[in-house]
């Protein structure tokens, strides 16, 4: 049996509507400088969000393996799950 996830902290997230772009690689090539600054304005979106922690934790139980979710970059939430393991 699958068990459906907890998705109501959704709709307040900060990074909800206009800033969604700032969470995910555009569709074309990015400079690693521009990487980086999308990278940075996001988890500044990320470190006042009220359902940041909640963000995170479904990113990590889904495998989540695109975008900053959380507060967390794809490396990053893969560096953590691997850290928990040892």
């Amino acid at each position: 049996m699958v068990m459906a996830l907890d998705r109501s902290w959704q709709p307040v997230a900060s990074c909800s509507g206009s800033h969604s772009y700032l969470f995910f690689p555009p569709s074309t090539t990015e400079r690693k400088e521009e990487r980086e600054r999308r990278e940075v304005r996001a988890k500044a979106i990320c470190r006042s969000c009220p359902v940041g922690t909640e963000c995170l934790t479904y990113a990590m139980t889904i495998r989540e393996p695109y975008g900053i979710w959380g507060g967390l970059t794809e490396t990053e939430r893969r560096q953590q799950k691997a850290r928990s393991r040892i």
